[in-house]
This record gives structure tokens, C-alpha cells and sequence, in this order.
């Protein structure tokens, strides 16, 4: 059976591995070998991170299915040397990966291009049904290919085994997992490897780095106790040929219940079923679980305490602060959004918009709009779907323009009424105070209303004159020729 080993035979360095099944004196040769900078690539196991293992200069660690390991274990490969390189593969990052690679902390790249003639494999979710299993092994077996059954509990493997013996007679089977002597393992899985049998009831100890191209139907016993990452994996034991394959997954019989969150990875899982569908299984599973921590040890969780929007929002602040030079204001962690109020109707009319789902997902992405040229675009396709907006959808849509252009001057509330507009900054906003002053000095109808806010007396009636005194206003405030001028007289 192949070797991670015997990929890079052919380049022209030394390379060795550690893991059980090499001797205690391969092993030892091998540790001595990386402490003299004798060995120039190492493939092992975990043993990787023990104490003993010292390397002369490591400078690229490459985690291969990155969900094995833990934070820890992960921080130990880059903690032994000062400045190394890490490249992370992974058929379905864990969500705390995931959402540091949107949110640009860490790079990513996607391959989506399946291998040619690689088909996909079709999936079923059913509850344990011996019939169904019989019908699944012999469709396989007639055609002469193998099975994977895969029973996660070593204590009962053997009476799995027993049971399957009954059930397909026709089937030649033998058993495979991890508290096996490493010897007796890899005979097994030689001799599955060179089709000696058809039928392997084995744990989980086949999730990565077995590749048997005849083996093309896969049986996942309580498929529900198992992460969505982890089914992908094992899901990929199968349809590693031209051939069709298939993946059973089965839950507990009769009314046995599973939990919300197992039933929506058997629904992701049965339904992201094309090839390359893997980074698409593992936003359901950011979705599903939560993104973990950036700088703590949990993969996983906590994300539902705010919302998984909100929480990208955040992460998306605080990483852009630190980008640009700026510590995160821990504070205020996102950025300031005014909150307009033009004392006019706001709002998609039904009679303009008449579905209320699609009116709901218009206000969302109003409110999404990041720049002036995203709204004014998704303005276009409202003119271009339903003709030209009302003028409570004109209030709505220019109350999201002054949001964008509020939100540069530290502007938190814009009132603006029939007599008067009030203007209330955070604090300490990115406008010359010395501007502020001048215009209460020089202009009756600027006044402070208290210690953040600035309120102009000009009457205005109706949404368009109201809106040119807010554009004027706001003009005023940021020119800062008006205040030269008037120092020069």
C-alpha cells in the first residue's frame, strides 16, 4: 500500500516518516536525522509535536487535514520556529479557519476541479434498515467492487460483524480499527487493498489516506453522531474511479429521535452531494456550529450570542482597524451608523412592492450597501423592477445615501424637522472644531444644543427642500474655505 513516503520518492532529498508503523530504531534515526539537518522533509503522525522531536531549521509545516488537530497542536507546529511558513489543506475547513480566511485574516484558495471522469457520489439519508443494507452490499458486490461499513464503536464491532455475516452471506468480510496492533492493521488493509475480500466493517480509522479506487459504496452506521466535516471525509473513502458510488447514511430505527443540530448536517450533507461541494459544506457548518474563537482555543461556537452577520461585522471592523494602523475601539467595535429621521414616510410602499418577503429582503440589502455606488445601483434595478419609486421609497432610499454620507463625519443622529435640523457627533468626530465654531459665530441659524449636538434653524417643507438643507448643512460643516476667508477679513 502506498505511502505518504513513496509520493516523494522521486525527489531529490532525504525524507523520512514517523508513525507506529515504523520501528523503534527507523524512529529513532529519523529524530536524530531532523536535530542534525540531515533529513530535509519529515511526514509523521501527531508524534510530530512531541517534546523529543527537535528540528535544526524548519521552515514550511504543512497540516494535512487540518480538522485532526487542535488550536494547541496547531500553535506547537508554529511555535518552533520563530518566522515559518504554514500551509493548511483541507477538504472542509473547521469554521474557525473559515471565518478567519473571509474575514482575511488568514489567505485561502479554493480547488473546485474534480479529477476527470470523477463522478459524484450519490448520497442517502435512511434510518437502519437491514433490508436497505443487503440491498446496497449486493448491488456492489454483483458488480464486483467493495464495501466500507463503518460502525464507530470498537466495544460492539465484533457483534457487527456477526450480524453482517447472517445479513450477506455472499459477502467476505473483516474488521479494521484503531486499538488493533499496527502489524495485524496493515495486513487488513493490504489485503483490502489487493481485493481479498469485499466487505471491511471498520471505525473511523479509514477518514484519511486510504485511497481503493474498487471500493464504491460506503455505510455509515449512526451517521448522526458524526461532525459534517467528518461525513465529507468519510463520504471521499468512495468514487475514487470512474465508477458511480454511493453513501448510505443511516440513523436509529423506528421513532429514535436525533438531535436539530444532527438533522440539519444529514440534510446539508444529503444535499451537497456535487463534487467540489466541500467549502459549501463548510459555511453550513460555520452556520451550524459558530466560528470559535480568533485567539482562543474553541473551534467552534459562540457565534450565535450575537449572530452570525453581526459577528463578521465585528471580526470585518476589528481586522480592517488593524490593517490600516489603527488599534480596534473596543468601545465601539463597529463602525458608526447614523440614524436618519426626515419626519416623512420611509418605506417600500405595497402598492409599489406588492410581495412581503421581497420587501423584507430589499430592506436588507438597503441596509447591507456599503458605498454610494452599490445603492445607487441597487436603486437602478428598483427603478428598472418597479418603476420609478414613490416618495416614501424615494425617503427611504435618500435616508440611506445621508447614512453613507453621515458616517465619515461622526455623525450618529440626523433630525431633520419642518423648523430645524439636529445633529448629534460621537465623540471626538473627524471634523475641524475651529469649522464649528465659525459657523456659530458667523451664521445666526447655527447654534450647539448641547455638548455633542449642532442644530441649524432653517424651516424646510417637504422631503426634497429638506434634504437640500441637509446637503447644504453637511456641505457647510466640511468646507473649510468659508472659515478662511473669514480669518483673512
Amino acid at each position: 500500500m502506498e505511502t505518504f513516503a513513496d509520493r516523494f520518492a522521486d525527489l531529490p532529498v532525504k525524507i523520512a516518516e514517523l508513525s507506529r508503523f515504523r520501528s523503534a530504531k527507523e524512529v529513532a534515526a529519523a529524530v536524530e536525522g531532523l536535530k542534525g539537518g540531515k533529513i530535509d522533509i519529515v511526514i509523521g503522525t501527531h508524534k510530530l509535536i512531541q517534546p523529543d522531536i527537535k528540528f535544526r531549521n524548519l521552515g514550511l509545516v504543512i497540516i494535512d487535514e487540518e480538522h485532526r488537530f487542535g488550536v494547541r497542536q496547531k500553535e506547537q507546529l508554529k511555535a518552533l520556529r520563530a518566522s515559518v511558513d504554514v500551509l493548511t489543506l483541507t477538504a472542509t475547513p473547521i469554521p474557525r479557519t473559515l471565518a478567519m480566511s473571509l474575514e482575511g485574516i488568514r489567505d485561502f484558495s479554493v480547488i473546485a476541479t474534480a479529477p476527470q471522469k470523477r463522478l459524484a457520489i450519490k448520497t442517502f439519508v435512511q434510518p437502519w434498515s437491514e433490508g436497505l443494507i443487503r440491498e446496497a452490499a449486493l448491488r456492489e458486490l454483483k458488480r464486483g467492487g467493495q464495501i466500507y461499513f463503518l460502525h464507530n464503536e470498537v466495544e460492539t464491532i465484533q457483534a457487527m460483524a456477526e450480524k453482517l455475516a447472517e445479513l450477506l452471506p455472499e459477502a467476505r468480510i473483516q474488521v479494521a480499527h484503531g486499538q488493533m496492533h499496527e502489524r495485524e492493521l496493515e495486513h487488513v488493509m493490504r489485503d483490502f487493498t489487493h481485493q481479498r475480500f469485499n466487505l471491511l466493517l471498520c471505525t473511523t480509522i479509514i477518514e484519511t489516506g486510504i485511497n481503493v479506487p474498487s471500493a464504491n459504496t460506503i455505510i455509515i452506521n449512526r451517521a448522526d453522531k458524526f461532525g459534517l466535516a467528518q461525513l465529507h471525509q468519510l463520504r471521499g473513502r468512495v468514487g475514487r474511479s470512474h465508477h458511480q458510488a454511493y453513501a448510505y447514511l443511516l440513523t436509529p430505527p423506528g421513532e429514535q429521535k436525533i438531535t436539530a443540530n444532527a438533522g440539519k448536517r444529514l440534510e446539508a450533507i444529503q444535499m451537497m452531494e456535487d463534487l467540489g461541494s466541500g467549502f459549501y459544506l463548510a459555511m453550513h457548518d460555520l452556520e451550524i456550529r459558530g466560528a470559535g474563537e480568533v485567539l482562543g482555543e474553541s473551534q467552534s461556537g459562540e457565534m450565535q450570542e450575537v449572530g452570525f452577520n453581526l459577528f463578521n461585522d465585528m471580526l470585518a471592523a476589528a481586522v480592517g482597524s488593524l490593517k490600516d494602523g489603527r488599534e480596534p475601539d473596543l468601545e465601539a467595535p463597529l463602525a458608526v451608523t447614523a440614524e436618519i429621521n426626515l419626519h416623512v414616510p420611509a418605506l417600500l410602499p405595497e402598492d409599489y412592492c406588492g410581495d412581503v418577503h421581497e420587501r423584507l429582503v430589499l430592506y436588507k440589502r438597503l441596509a447591507n450597501c456599503a458605498d454610494a455606488d452599490e445603492l445607487t445601483r441597487l436603486e437602478e434595478e428598483l427603478i428598472d423592477r418597479f418603476g420609478l419609486p414613490p416618495e416614501p421609497a424615494r425617503a427611504l432610499i435618500e435616508a440611506h445615501r445621508l447614512r453613507l454620507a453621515t458616517e465619515a463625519l461622526g455623525i450618529i443622529k440626523l433630525d431633520a424637522a419642518d423648523k430645524a435640523v439636529s445633529i448629534q457627533f460621537k465623540a471626538n468626530p473627524p471634523i475641524d472644531p475651529a469649522r464649528l465654531i465659525w459657523l456659530i459665530q458667523n451664521k445666526r441659524e447655527y447654534r450647539l444644543a448641547g455638548q455633542d449636538r449642532l442644530r441649524i434653524e432653517r424651516p424646510s417643507d417637504g422631503l426634497e427642500a429638506r434634504l437640500a438643507l441637509i446637503r447644504a448643512s453637511l456641505a457647510e460643516i466640511t468646507d473649510n474655505r468659508t472659515r478662511t476667508a473669514g480669518k483673512s477679513g
